[in-house]
C-alpha cells in the first residue's frame, strides 16, 4: 500500500470517529451511524490493501 492510501484510510477513519462524536454530542443517531459506517469502510479498505501487499510482496 501505498503511503498515500495509507493517508486518505486514515484521514477517512478520523472524518467518521469526528462525525460519530459530533453524532453523539448532538444526540443525533443518523449523524452517529454515518460516521460509524466511514470508520467500517476505512478499516475494510486497509485490509483490504494489507491483503493486497501480502500478495505482492509490498511493505
Amino acid at each position: 500500500m501505498g503511503v498515500g492510501d495509507d493517508i486518505k484510510h486514515n484521514m477517512e477513519d478520523m472524518k467518521g470517529k469526528a462525525k460519530e462524536a459530533v453524532g453523539d454530542a448532538t444526540d443525533n443517531e443518523r449523524l452517529e451511524r454515518e460516521g460509524q459506517g466511514e470508520q467500517f469502510g476505512a478499516k475494510m479498505k486497509k485490509a483490504g490493501d494489507d491483503v493486497k501487499d501480502a500478495f505482492t510482496g509490498d511493505r
